[in-house]
């Protein structure tokens, strides 16, 4: 009867869920501005909510070429599936520790038969149930749990966060080989003028108007911007070899067809976007839920200060035939309980709590450097946005007069008032400055692409 009590009290103990040995969480402070730097709108504490919707944020480029390859990113590209398998290997790693928490039960069945000695042979049957249970008194089995669960969420940011990245390369790959596309439509462009030039040099040389200094000047320009193409071509190509990588295609298989006349959208910021969209960063809260998921880890290793408590019950029969196994007088039982308790172990438990402390404040540390970090690179691309939209205006300007410029430095070249040379250099200011008007069109995009990751995914659902 005291052995029964005994084990009956430690049961109650073990159900009503024992004692919290590690310490309560706390979501690390982090130090937040009052308001936008490079905008508008507050900030507030950084609170993870990563699950939010984020929607389609490609689809504010209103591109439809890259709306379907982004939507095949997270069905085929292998950095992804990477991170899937992780989370599902957290989840299951959670289920097991889980699994903890209850009994366990085995089923055990044999048969033997043995002889000798001249002896007629004999067989012998057994079956066996038997089954065990530690109470989690101490909280040490919930405590791991958590700690799995923390560590469980932590893989789903990481996967979201793999998703995310995949995603924006894929467009910032994908506006840069826009980009060149339109820099060879303006090469070729630019090379039929120089053949012109190139026409009218030649010319006037053979009537004895101009040296043939010209028409070998004329000759140089085509020829290094005939190279000059050759580069962008190669550049397109390693772009696309990239894009197929991201969407899980072989690049020789892959293809995507040019588009000369290329004017990309770029989507308008709201100048007063709640910086609540920062929360919804997958690296910060995947850095958050491991600071919770260190601090359990110091539980655990509280846990070891106390004893380990375990139950154990079995019932078994043993016959000779198996029609006598289930007869009251084969049967046999047992049932008993145990506690362990290390007396001495040279600090070895001191030494693993005041590790987990220092993984904590490691992990602490590295989610305030990544809310900081996060915090930056929304102050960087909002005052990118706003700068880029201002250059591309002064862009556009310049690419009208350095154009108004060529075709007057031509003409008077055809009039004979200015050397080759001034033709040389008007149509290289030219070129230069087409060549950066794209180019802004192209970092304008590229610098919304950088926002929306820097966000966590944009700015719908508010």
């Amino acid at each position: 009867m005291k052995l029964q009590r005994t084990i009956l009290a430690v049961a109650m103990a073990g159900a009503i869920g024992g004692c919290a040995v590690g310490p309560v969480y706390q979501r690390p402070a982090v130090e937040t501005p009052a308001a936008f730097k490079e905008g508008q709108g507050e900030w507030v504490r950084a609170v993870p909510a990563d699950m939010l919707e984020r929607g389609p944020w490609w689809q504010l480029f209103q591109d439809p070429v890259l709306n379907e390859l982004a939507a095949q990113v997270e069905v085929s590209n292998q950095n992804v599936a990477v991170a899937v398998a992780a989370y599902a290997q957290a989840r299951a790693l959670t289920a097991q520790q889980r699994a903890t928490l209850f009994p366990t039960v085995d089923l055990s069945v044999s048969a033997n038969r043995s002889g000798g000695g001249g002896g007629p042979a004999a067989n012998r049957f057994q079956v066996g149930l038997g089954g065990g249970w530690e109470p989690d008194v101490w909280g040490r089995l919930r405590t791991a749990v958590n700690a799995a669960n923390a560590g469980e969420q932590a893989s789903l940011a990481d996967l979201q966060s793999a998703k995310l990245s995949a995603q924006g390369e894929l467009a910032l790959n994908y506006f840069n080989l826009r980009q060149l596309d339109s820099q060879i439509e303006l090469q070729k462009q630019t090379i039929a003028g120089y053949e012109r030039s190139q026409t009218i040099a030649t010319n006037r040389y053979n009537a004895g108007i101009v040296a043939k200094t010209d028409v070998l000047q004329s000759q140089t320009q085509l020829i290094n911007a005939r190279a000059d193409m050759l580069g962008l071509e190669r550049q397109r190509a390693t772009l696309e070899h990239a894009i197929a990588v991201l969407v899980g295609r072989a690049p020789a298989n892959f293809s995507i067809a040019a588009r000369p006349v290329w004017q990309g959208e770029v989507p308008d910021v709201p100048v007063d976007v709640p910086s609540t969209l920062l929360l919804r960063r997958p690296d910060i809260a995947a850095a958050e839920r491991r600071v919770e998921q260190a601090n359990e880890q110091i539980g655990i290793a509280r846990a070891a200060y106390f004893p380990n408590i375990s139950l154990s019950a079995s019932a078994g029969q043993g016959a000779a035939r198996i029609g006598d196994l289930f007869s009251s007088s084969a049967l046999a039982w047992s049932i008993g309980a145990s506690l362990a308790q290390a007396l001495f172990d040279g600090g070895a438990r001191s030494a693993r709590v005041d590790s987990a402390r220092a993984g904590l404040e490691s992990a602490a540390a590295r989610y305030r450097q990544t809310v900081l970090s996060a915090f930056q690179e929304v102050e960087d691309q909002l005052i990118a946005s706003r700068i880029l939209q201002q250059q591309l205006v002064l862009r556009q300007q310049a690419s009208q007069a350095a154009s108004l410029v060529e075709q007057q430095v031509l003409n008077r070249y055809l009039a004979g008032q200015v050397s080759y040379t001034e033709v040389v250099s008007a149509q290289v200011t030219a070129q230069s400055a087409r060549r950066a008007l794209v180019a802004a069109q192209s970092d304008r995009q590229v610098a919304a692409v950088a926002l929306i990751q820097a966000m966590g995914g944009g700015w719908r659902g508010l």
